[in-house]
Formats: C-alpha cells, sequence, structure tokens
C-alpha cells in the first residue's frame, strides 16, 4: 500500500534543496552513460515535475502522495537518495541548480577568450603551431551583378577555373622580342616596329642599298687598300656567312683611315646599277678610331671560281652562331677585282639597326664566282638581301 507523507512539518527549503541534489546526481550519471541516462531522464523530469508540486502543495498546507518507487528502480534509487542526502548535509539551502551543458560550453568559451587577451596584452608568445608561417589569406574578388560580363569578371573567372586567381594576366607583346629576317612577317617591312633601336629601318631618310643611278663622275680620290694575309675566323649568325679578321687590315680614303673588322655575303646582290643586280654581293665592313663606318662592296657574278671564297668555304662551321677558326691565313686582297673604281654615297647599314652615317663604296667591276661556290651560298640563304630604299636626293658620286 502507498504511504501517505505529510509534508506540513516540512520546511519548503529542505524540498527545493532536495530536488536540486537530485537533479545534480541525475546529470552526473548522464556523463557516465548515455545508455543509462536515457533511461534515466525520464525518471529525471517525472520527479521533478513532482518535486515543484510537492514544493507548491507544502507552501499551501496540502498533503501530498508521494509514488512509491518501481521495484526495478529500487537499486537506482537507493544510492541516488543516499547522494541527495550527503549533499543537502553539505551544500547551502540556498545553492543554484546544476547549470547545463550549453550553460558549461558558454562558460568554458568565455574563460579562454579571457585568457587569450590577457596573454596578448602581455605579450606573450604563441605556441609553435601558431607561429608556423602561413600565407596571407588572399582578397576575394566580389563582382556586382552589373559587372558580370564586364572583361574584368570574365577575366577574373577564366583565372579561377584555371586555378591562376593568383597569377597576374600577362601583358600583350608588341613584337619587340621577334627575330628579324628577310622574308615573312619579320621580313625589311616591319623591322622598325620590332625595337625601338631599330626605328630607323622604317623612319630614316639615308637608308641602304640604292638603286645607284645618274652618279656625278668626277676624279675620286683612291681608295688606298692595305691588306695583309691574316688570320681568320667564319661565322654562320643566321643571316649571313660572316667572316672576322685580326687586326692590321685597313682603307685610306678622305684623310681617314678605317679597319677592317669582317665581311659577309648576300645574294642576290642588294645594290642596283642602273636597275641591275647582280648575283651575290660582298660587303667589307671597317671602322675608325671614332667609330664611324666604310664599307666596301664587291660585287659577284658568275664566272671563273674563287679562291678566297673557296678558303672561306672549306671553312663553314658546321653549327651556328660557332666561330671556326681556319688554320692558314687568308688574303684579303685577293677578293678585291683589279679595277678599283667605285661610286660613293652616304647611306646606312643595311641591316638592323640601320643606323645611318654609313660611308659607302660600291666598286664598279664585279669579281667572279663559279656556279659551285655561288650554289654553296644560296643552300645555305637562298635569298638575304634587302630591298632597295629610296634615294631621297642624296649625291652620289662615281670614278672617272
Amino acid at each position: 500500500m502507498p504511504q501517505l507523507t505529510t509534508l506540513r512539518s516540512t520546511p519548503s527549503w529542505r524540498l527545493t534543496a532536495w530536488a536540486a541534489a537530485w537533479l545534480l546526481c541525475a546529470g552526473g550519471a548522464l556523463w557516465q552513460s548515455s545508455a543509462h541516462a536515457r533511461e534515466t531522464s525520464g525518471k529525471v523530469v517525472e520527479e521533478s515535475h513532482g518535486s515543484r508540486d510537492a514544493a507548491a502543495s507544502a507552501s499551501k498546507g496540502e498533503e501530498i502522495i508521494e509514488p512509491p518507487p518501481k521495484k526495478e528502480d529500487e537499486a537506482d534509487a537507493k544510492p541516488s537518495r543516499a547522494r541527495a542526502s550527503r549533499a543537502r548535509s553539505s551544500k547551502p539551502a540556498a545553492s543554484a541548480p546544476a547549470p547545463d551543458m550549453k550553460e558549461l560550453r558558454e562558460r568554458l568559451d568565455q574563460k579562454l577568450a579571457e585568457v587569450r587577451a590577457a596573454q596578448e596584452r602581455a605579450g606573450a608568445p604563441q605556441p609553435p603551431a601558431a607561429r608556423k608561417h602561413r600565407p596571407a589569406a588572399q582578397p576575394i574578388a566580389r563582382l556586382d551583378d552589373d559587372d558580370s560580363n564586364s572583361p574584368q569578371a570574365k577575366a577574373l573567372a577564366r583565372a579561377h577555373r584555371g586555378g591562376a586567381l593568383d597569377t597576374p594576366i600577362p601583358m600583350p607583346a608588341h613584337g619587340s622580342s621577334a627575330h628579324w629576317d628577310y622574308t615573312g612577317p619579320a621580313g625589311p617591312q616591319a623591322w622598325g616596329g620590332m625595337k625601338p633601336e631599330f626605328a630607323q629601318c622604317s623612319s630614316g631618310q639615308r637608308q641602304s642599298p640604292i638603286d645607284i643611278r645618274d652618279g656625278i663622275r668626277v676624279d675620286l680620290e683612291p681608295i688606298k687598300f692595305d691588306y695583309h694575309p691574316t688570320a681568320f675566323r667564319v661565322l654562320d649568325n643566321g643571316h649571313t656567312v660572316q667572316v672576322n679578321v685580326d687586326p692590321g687590315n685597313a682603307i685610306s680614303v678622305m684623310g681617314r683611315r678605317f679597319e677592317l673588322v669582317q665581311f659577309h655575303f648576300h645574294r642576290p646582290s642588294e645594290e642596283r646599277i642602273n636597275g641591275r643586280q647582280f648575283a651575290m654581293v660582298a660587303h667589307l665592313v671597317h671602322k675608325d678610331l671614332e667609330g664611324k663606318l666604310a664599307v666596301v662592296a664587291v660585287l659577284i657574278e658568275p664566272g671563273k671560281a674563287h679562291p678566297v671564297v673557296q678558303q672561306v668555304w672549306n671553312n663553314l662551321p658546321l653549327e651556328k652562331n660557332e666561330e671556326q677558326r681556319a688554320g692558314a691565313l687568308l688574303d684579303v686582297a685577293a677578293l678585291l677585282p683589279e679595277s678599283r673604281n667605285y661610286y660613293t654615297y652616304m647611306g646606312s647599314l643595311t641591316t638592323p639597326p640601320c643606323s645611318e652615317g654609313v660611308l659607302w663604296m660600291v666598286l664598279k667591276q664585279p669579281a667572279e664566282l663559279s656556279l659551285d661556290q655561288i650554289g654553296i651560298f644560296a643552300r645555305l640563304y637562298p635569298m638575304n638581301a634587302r630591298p632597295t630604299q629610296p634615294g631621297s636626293g642624296r649625291i652620289i658620286k662615281e670614278s672617272n
């Protein structure tokens, strides 16, 4: 039979303390076993309601019938009552209920925040893991709806899809790095726009070569050739076959002395004489002490084999841009024709950078090369001649 418990004489604060202690013990059971907590939670809620009702009835002076514990819960109820009894004896009557898990987490976060703030104020070093260098976060580019079709938005989308969001978009090239040539897009018509230093190739007023016409016949000062057999090196520079010579060969003209630096070949001839173009031409490039240039042009037509040119062909390098040093000496004077009469005018280099202020002397009598010798060069460079440039009213003089 259920027993009746009269709570008229029991103070209300003891009931409240008993209920709080019981809830605290039930909460501890929740931490120990999740399975047991699910079974106990129902009883906690049920008995807590009963405790509140008992407290309310006690305050009104009513009697409450306490339901007997279930048989299967008697084992659990006894330890709980013992813990509740110890809690009533150790805790004051006004102790607050145990906080729930959410409140505990909030308190823990608050405490951690206070500790971090104190460390920052004191300048405490961060732990090693926090000191490890991490790249700064890149700002995320934001685009408004109105900008979604703009070029910047499309470029950003392409970069994001390609995984190169942090990679700067390169600026377009303007041809300054293009290698000049004699044909195609990099041909003479484009030289002036490839590099700033090539500008005279398109804007110069004293450019070479020219079609030599209507020269003024005068008694020109003879060119004094001071050539001697010399060591030489042959170079295929990607534009022509060039022969570099040692110092000691020079010409004297117009009171100045010019040292021979190198000579090279073009096919067909760059110069024209009254509209006539020759099979090839050799350009002998000289420089004086002030850096002024003087070029002697030897026109070439088919005929007998030439021993000097054959010596050059015998020493052709196997690779471009690698000098081939010859074992024997080269007699450059033998390259010249018998007659030394010439045309002269002021012009420029015929290759980039097309520098002007060059003294040109074109020998009237051509030299001869065999067809085989011309064919050897043609295999390397079928065409490496710049087109003729406007005369621009320049004075041309020629020997009588």
